[in-house]
């Protein structure tokens, strides 16, 4: 097989959740442990830093290995879901995999793997665990897939343990409370490391309190010393930072919601800083700096282009949508023009309260078996009195925003990160 059959395969005979869903879901670690004891135990030989949390996850998985990578650290970053090529989910020093990687893999293991009927994410994260270990990696940066205490990353015993924030998300399988969630995410901590909550509230600090507590790890609650001075949005231009032990900094990631992801990686630093890592100052400056450039992440607040001004983000649930519903909001335009879709298990009606009522819609569907259909977007959006035609896919829908709007006008595509990886797909294949 070439590459990009190797590909076809691996989404084809393994259930893929971003495909299929509740079905691609496998409760337990036995599949987990079997890959890990049959590659020896690889994710025993480097370091890590493990990443749970409902929003924010890839943002401060990519900045920190940035920042370790300016360092001089060989950082592994392993994220999903990828949005353009596979191989963005694995990474050293920013490079993706090796095609020729995932094919020996596939070729060499499969006699092994297909018994076991693995899911996608069980048979990547083998994958993911069995490169690092033989690239050496100092440390790898490694982001919870789902939940955190069944998640298949979870056979690590990281430096620092790091969960962002919790909100109801993925409630069939984590639960339908805020402190079921915050429960599920909590058990990556694990004995004796330290672990760094970046937003928590009356619902889910008690949770992670307790959790430490029995675990013997000491716990740091972000919000409850902020790093940050003060933080200059500009959304198109990325932060300007003051910190308190970092100096003034420029950050390129532009999101409103990007604030409190660098409380939460400052604060991770400081305890890397304090196990005896080198990190200079120069390095946390430039890992914010340079975050696009060192790691290859797209999608946050992305600018594609500026007349019209063109940008996306991945923001799929009422927690990112919070922060998204202002945001659109500021750049000046003449319209506002938004192309949207969402998957199946996200709470649309929650979302469609943060959109902007002052917008001309182009509802769509991504590609994938989960996404709501183009009609039924439509639909709730009437609910929501959100007006607009619908399109049969993302970039028939970009093509029709963009043909509609003035040089003054903004167009934001998002719902979904798959709504964003057909749209980087699309500017990709029409380069």
């Amino acid at each position: 097989m070439d590459y990009k059959q190797t590909v076809e395969y691996l989404f084809n005979s393994t259930p893929v959740f971003e495909k299929v869903g509740t079905s691609a879901y496998k409760e337990g670690l036995s599949n987990t442990l079997a890959l890990d004891e049959h590659f020896g135990h690889p994710h025993t030989h480097f370091k890590s830093i493990h990443i749970a949390g409902t929003n924010g996850k890839g943002s401060c998985s990519h900045t920190i290995a940035a920042i370790l990578q300016s360092a001089g650290y060989k950082v592994g970053l392993y994220t999903s879901p990828h949005l353009v090529d596979f191989r963005e989910r694995i990474r050293v020093n920013g490079v993706c995999i090796d095609e020729q990687y995932v094919i020996d893999f596939v070729e060499n293991e499969r006699h092994f793997f297909e018994p076991l009927h693995p899911s996608f994410f069980e048979l990547t994260t083998a994958l993911a665990f069995k490169y690092f270990a033989e690239q050496k990696v100092d440390v790898a940066i490694i982001e919870v897939g789902l939940g955190g205490r069944l998640d298949c990353t979870n056979i690590i015993t990281p430096l620092v343990s790091v969960i962002t924030n919790i909100s109801l998300d993925h409630t069939m399988f984590l639960g339908d409370t805020l402190a079921k969630i915050a429960t599920e995410k909590a058990g990556i901590i694990k004995q004796n490391v330290p672990v760094v909550i970046g937003e928590a509230i009356d619902e889910t600090r008690p949770v992670f309190e307790r959790i430490a507590s029995e675990h013997n790890a000491p716990i740091v609650f972000a919000e409850d010393s902020s790093d940050i001075v003060s933080a200059k949005v500009d959304g198109l231009n990325g932060i300007d930072y003051t910190t308190t032990c970092y100096g003034t900094f420029k950050g390129a990631l532009g999101g409103f919601y990007q604030v409190k992801n660098a409380n939460t990686i400052l604060h991770v630093v400081d305890l890397l800083r304090s196990s005896n890592m080198s990190i200079p100052t120069a390095c946390v400056q430039k890992g914010f700096a340079e975050v696009c450039a060192l790691t290859g992440l797209m999608g946050r607040w992305q600018t594609v282009r500026r007349q019209p001004l063109v940008v996306c983000d991945t923001g799929h649930n009422e927690g990112g949508w919070q922060y998204l519903g202002k945001q659109i909001l500021q750049p000046e335009c003449k319209t506002r023009r938004i192309v949207f879709g969402m998957v199946d298990d996200k709470d649309i009606d929650h979302v469609m309260n943060h959109l902007p009522k002052n917008a001309v819609y182009y509802f769509t569907r991504a590609t994938t078996h989960r996404a709501i259909p183009e009609t039924k977007v439509l639909e709730y959006g009437k609910q929501h009195n959100l007006h607009g035609n619908c399109y049969g896919s993302v970039a028939e829908a970009y093509e029709a925003a963009l043909s509609d709007a003035d040089p003054q006008d903004f167009i934001f595509v998002g719902g979904s990160s798959y709504v964003v990886a057909d749209f980087l797909e699309h500017l990709q294949q029409n380069k």
